[in-house]
């Protein structure tokens, strides 16, 4: 199982946000987290993926993790292809970081293709559109090599089209290998692509369904997170 989260917990101060999280998400498996704003959604994914340190339980990834943020957090003045090769300085050797070979740039070549973007490859990613590049960050996860993708509401600031079209792209991540989890605030598209819907309230899994009905995913919203 690449991703396996057991009782986990987080706390701000004196707020617990997260009280006693489990989640497994195996090789090829898309699973979206849906829930209210202060729900813990996003907090399980940064400490999933080492952003925030846990205050209890047990995080296990296996092959590495990548995030993918809502704020995309591309170099905008830089190509699309020198942004998803930044994706590989983890694992490159500091005097390899200065500059990207022609291994580094065949393989982030290959990651703008798998989301549709190669011939878009020497644009500026401050001239593509939102969704493109939402996609060009999709790549650069993909760069890393990780086998657990980690969304954090990658598509809120989208419109309906472009939206779809990168939450069908982390379907096809999956269906091609990969663990993808997505915090998403749109239950239509959960119930579209994800195999798994994960309903949080209130720090705690309130359900985790390969069919939730849509009164179960109201419940979500009835009141707001303390």
């Amino acid at each position: 199982m690449p991703l396996e989260i057991r009782g986990l917990r987080k706390s701000f101060a004196d707020r617990e946000v997260l009280a006693g999280v489990d989640l497994s998400v195996a090789a090829g498996e898309f699973v979206a987290v849906l829930g209210a704003n202060g729900s813990g959604k996003s907090t399980v994914l940064r400490c999933a993926v080492g952003l925030l340190p846990a205050d209890a339980g047990e995080i296990h990834v296996s092959g590495g993790a990548a995030m993918v943020f809502q704020q995309i957090h591309l170099v905008r003045r830089r190509s699309a292809i020198d942004n998803v090769c930044s994706g590989a300085l983890g694992r490159l050797p500091l005097h390899r970081s200065l500059f990207f070979g022609s291994d580094v740039r065949r393989e982030a070549m290959t990651c703008l293709d798998r989301v549709g973007l190669a011939s878009r490859a020497a644009d500026r990613a401050g001239r593509l559109s939102g969704g493109q590049q939402q996609r060009v960050a999709v790549a650069r996860a993909l760069c890393q090599r990780a086998q657990v993708i980690l969304a954090d509401e990658p598509v809120s600031a989208l419109d309906p089209s472009a939206a779809d079209q990168v939450v069908s792209l982390l379907a096809s991540l999956a269906a091609e290998g990969l663990a993808v989890v997505a915090v998403l605030h749109q239950p239509e598209l959960a119930r579209r692509y994800a195999h798994r819907i994960v309903g949080m309230r209130h720090g705690r899994v309130a359900f985790d369904s390969t069919d939730a009905s849509s009164s179960d995913i109201a419940e979500l919203y009835d009141e707001p997170a303390h």
